[in-house]
C-alpha cells in the first residue's frame, strides 16, 4: 500500500503559495472500495461534469457491446492521473510517483507527441556570461511585453537546476571537447544559453525521461487511450476534478479513470491547420476538454507560425521542421530570386523574433507569387554543418537536398499554441485538483509570442512546482470529498450513445471531409495575416460545425475520429473568439484591420463563459437534417457547414492576407 506523503519544501518555491499545514499529513488508506450497489451512492449530489448525462440515469436502451466489453471493468483507480506523455507529463509524473500511484493516459505510443520532434534544444542560464535578467528581457521582449512577469522570473531562475536534473536522469546532450555542455543561439536570444543534443534534442529528453519511467513501479501507462472529457463535481462550492473518461483505442471500450489530482499535459493544438509541424495527435483534446469543464482559457490568438518548415511539393503529413538553431549558426533567408530579404524587415535580420520572420517570409511569398523561400547554410564548414543537423541533412537528402552544398526550401508553418488553459503560478486551474503544464497551459511565460527553446523549459519548471500543491490537494480529496469521489465511480456508465462505437463509412468520410474544411479555412481565415470580416467568416463556420459534431457525438457513440473533430472545432472557436477580442497587432497576432500595438490592449484574452452563453445558437439549428444512421436520431447536419462555408467565406478566397511592409 502507498501512501501520500509530502516531500520537504525546496528553496526554490519560496514565492509560491503556502500550502496550509491541516492538509499535509500521511494518508492511512486509499480510496474505498466502489460498491456500485451501496446505498450511500442513491444520495442526492449536485454534479457538473463535461458529460453530465453519465451521472444520471439513463433511459436509452443499452446497443449491444462485445463481451469483452461487457465484462470490462468501467472504472480505474490512481492516486493521480497524468494525460499525456510529453515532457510535462513525463517529469511531473516521475516526481508526484514519489507520493502515490500515477496512470499516465497517452492517445498514441508514450513518444509520440511533440516533444519528441523538437530539435533546437531547451534554454537555460548556464554561462557565466550570461545572466538570469538577460533572458527574462529576452523573453518579455519576444512575447511583446503581454508576459506575466512572475512567471517569466519564476522559469528563468529555475529553469538550470530543471535542465541539470535531465542530465542526472541520463538525457545525453551535446557537449564540448572539455566536456562542458555546448550552447548554442537561436532567434530572440541575446546569448548562448540553448542546451540540446545535436538537432534531436527533444528526442534524446523523451527517451531520457520515458526510461526512468517505465522503471517506476508506481507509474502504469496506458497507451493507444484518448481521454474523452474530465469528470467534475462540486464540493463546497467549488468545482473539483475526479477523474477523467477515458477510450481504449484499442479494445473498443470506455472506463472513468478515478484520481485525486489530475495534470493536463496533453500539448497543443496543431492540427487545427494543414500545415503544421505538430505529430498528428495534437488535434487540441486537453484546452477543449478543460474548456467544457469550466476552465479558463486565455490568450488562443496567439498561434506560433514557424518561419521555416520544410517544403515538401507533396504537401502529405506533417511538415519537417528545419530549426531555428540553422539560422542561429549562420543560415540566411534569400527570395526566389536570390535576393537577401530580412534587412527590410528587421535589423536582427535572421535571428528576429519568429513571427517577425515568419511575416516576412509570407510577405516575400505572396509578392512574388513563390510557394516557397530559400535558406541557406551552405557557405559553413561541411563538418559543422553535418555536426551539428544530422537529422536535417538526412531528410533533406531523402528530398535530393545537400544542406551542405543547397540552400533548403522553407514556408512557414504552425508549430506552437501560446494560448491554453489558464493556469497560476504552481500549474493550477480555476478548477480544483485539476492542474495544466506545457503546451496545453497558458502560464503567462510566452505572453504574445514564445521565445525559441523556452517551451520544453517551461514544462520542466511548471511540472516541479505542481508536485507539492497536487500531493496536498489529494490530501484534501482524500480526506473530504468521499461522497463525490464513490457517486462519481458509481455513476461510470458507457451504455448506448455514451459506449465506444467505431464510425460506418458515412460518417467516416462526414468526419474526414469536415476536418479537411475546418484546417483549410482556418489557415485562410486565422492564419498569419488575419481580417476581422474573414474572422467572423470562419467563426460562423466553426460554430455551425461544432453543433453538428456535438449532435452526432450525444447520438452515435465514442471514437477517436469523431471526438478528434468535436475538439478541433472547439478549439478552434476559441482561437478566432480570442482574434477578434484583440484590437490590435500585437506579437503572433497580427490584423491588416489594426496594424499597430496598442497599449490600451495589452491584456490577456480571456474566455471563461460557457459556448452556449456566448451564442444565440437557434440560428444555426433550424432546418438541420439528419446525416444519423437509421435508429439513432439527432439534429446533425452534413450539408449546413458547407453552405455556411460557401455562403461567409468563399467571399474571400484568398489563401492568404497581403501584408506590406509597413504592416511589419
Amino acid at each position: 500500500m502507498m501512501h501520500l506523503r509530502r516531500s520537504p519544501a525546496c528553496s526554490s518555491h519560496a514565492r509560491a503559495a503556502p500550502v496550509p499545514p491541516c492538509l499535509v499529513r500521511s494518508v492511512s488508506k486509499r480510496l474505498p472500495t466502489i460498491r456500485a450497489a451501496s446505498a450511500r451512492l442513491r444520495m442526492c449530489v449536485s454534479v457538473r461534469a463535461v458529460n453530465s448525462d453519465a451521472f444520471r440515469p439513463n433511459a436509452a436502451p443499452p446497443v449491444a457491446r462485445p463481451a469483452a466489453q461487457q465484462l470490462a471493468p468501467p472504472v480505474k483507480q490512481h492516486d493521480f492521473l497524468v494525460i499525456g506523455s510529453g515532457i510535462a507529463g513525463l517529469t511531473y509524473a516521475l516526481k508526484v510517483a514519489e507520493h502515490g500511484t500515477v496512470a499516465i493516459i497517452t492517445k498514441d505510443n508514450a513518444n509520440e507527441g511533440c516533444t519528441r520532434y523538437a530539435q533546437g534544444g531547451v534554454c537555460a542560464v548556464l554561462d557565466k556570461s550570461d545572466s538570469v535578467t538577460d533572458h527574462v528581457r529576452d523573453t518579455v521582449v519576444a512575447g511583446a511585453f503581454l508576459n506575466d512577469l512572475q512567471a517569466v522570473e519564476v522559469v528563468c531562475r529555475e529553469g538550470p537546476a530543471r535542465v541539470l536534473e535531465l542530465v542526472e536522469l541520463g538525457a545525453e546532450f551535446s557537449r564540448n571537447p572539455d566536456g562542458t555542455l555546448h550552447l548554442t543561439k537561436e532567434g530572440g536570444h541575446s546569448n548562448r544559453r540553448i542546451v540540446h543534443a545535436a538537432d534531436l534534442t527533444g528526442a534524446e529528453i523523451e527517451r531520457a525521461l520515458l526510461a526512468n519511467a517505465r522503471g517506476h513501479k508506481n507509474i502504469t501507462f496506458y497507451e493507444h487511450h484518448m481521454v474523452v472529457d474530465l469528470v467534475v463535481d462540486e464540493y463546497g462550492g467549488a468545482l473539483h476534478c475526479f477523474g477523467a473518461d477515458v477510450l481504449d483505442q484499442r479494445a473498443n471500450t470506455m472506463t472513468r479513470f478515478l484520481g485525486l489530482a489530475t495534470m493536463l499535459a496533453s500539448g497543443g493544438a496543431g492540427q487545427v491547420y494543414p500545415n503544421t509541424t505538430n505529430p498528428h495527435v495534437a488535434t487540441g483534446d486537453g484546452i477543449a476538454m478543460a474548456y467544457r469543464a469550466h476552465a479558463n482559457v486565455s490568450n488562443m490568438e496567439f498561434v506560433q507560425f514557424h518561419p521555416t518548415g520544410l517544403y515538401n511539393p507533396s504537401g502529405t503529413g506533417s511538415a519537417f521542421l528545419i530549426s531555428e538553431a540553422v539560422r542561429g549558426e549562420g543560415g540566411i533567408l534569400f527570395n526566389m530570386r536570390g535576393e537577401r530579404f530580412m534587412e527590410q524587415y528587421d535589423e536582427r535580420l535572421e535571428l528576429a523574433p519568429r513571427d517577425i520572420v515568419a511575416r516576412s517570409i509570407h510577405d516575400q511569398m505572396l509578392r512574388h507569387g513563390n510557394p516557397h523561400v530559400l535558406l541557406d547554410i551552405s557557405h559553413k564548414p561541411r563538418h559543422d554543418v553535418l555536426h551539428h543537423f544530422p537529422n536535417i541533412a538526412a531528410k533533406c537528402m531523402e528530398l535530393g537536398i545537400d544542406i551542405t552544398q543547397d540552400p533548403i526550401p522553407v514556408l512557414p508553418v504552425q508549430h506552437y499554441t501560446c494560448g491554453g488553459v489558464n493556469t497560476g503560478l504552481l500549474g493550477e486551474t480555476n478548477v480544483q485538483g485539476l492542474y495544466a503544464c506545457g503546451e496545453v497551459a497558458c502560464s503567462g511565460l510566452h505572453g504574445a509570442n514564445r521565445l525559441a527553446s523556452n517551451s520544453l523549459l517551461e514544462g520542466l519548471v511548471f511540472a516541479e512546482r505542481a508536485v507539492n500543491p497536487s500531493v496536498a490537494h489529494a490530501e484534501h480529496a482524500q480526506r473530504s470529498c468521499s461522497r463525490q469521489l464513490h457517486y462519481a465511480a458509481a455513476s461510470a456508465d458507457f451504455r448506448g450513445p455514451r459506449g465506444a462505437r467505431e464510425l460506418n463509412s458515412a460518417l467516416a468520410e462526414w468526419v474526414a471531409t469536415r476536418r479537411q474544411e475546418l484546417r483549410d479555412i482556418m489557415w485562410r481565415c486565422c492564419g498569419i495575416v488575419r481580417r476581422s470580416k474573414e474572422l467572423m467568416a470562419a467563426r460562423d463556420y466553426v460554430v455551425s460545425l461544432y453543433i453538428e459534431a456535438k449532435a452526432i457525438y450525444k447520438n452515435y457513440g465514442v471514437n477517436t475520429q469523431l471526438v478528434e473533430l468535436l475538439n478541433m472545432a472547439t478549439v478552434a472557436e476559441l482561437m478566432i473568439s480570442c482574434a477578434l477580442q484583440r484590437k490590435e497587432s500585437r506579437g503572433l497576432h497580427f490584423s491588416a484591420d489594426y496594424p499597430f500595438m496598442d497599449e490600451s490592449q495589452r491584456r490577456p484574452s480571456l474566455i471563461n463563459t460557457s459556448f452556449k452563453s456566448r451564442y444565440d445558437l437557434s440560428p444555426y439549428m433550424r432546418n438541420v437534417p439528419s446525416v444519423l444512421p437509421a435508429g439513432t436520431g439527432g439534429p446533425a447536419s452534413a450539408a449546413q457547414p458547407k453552405r455556411v462555408a460557401r455562403k461567409q467565406v468563399q467571399r474571400d478566397r484568398e489563401l492568404a492576407v497581403r501584408s506590406t511592409p509597413q504592416d511589419l
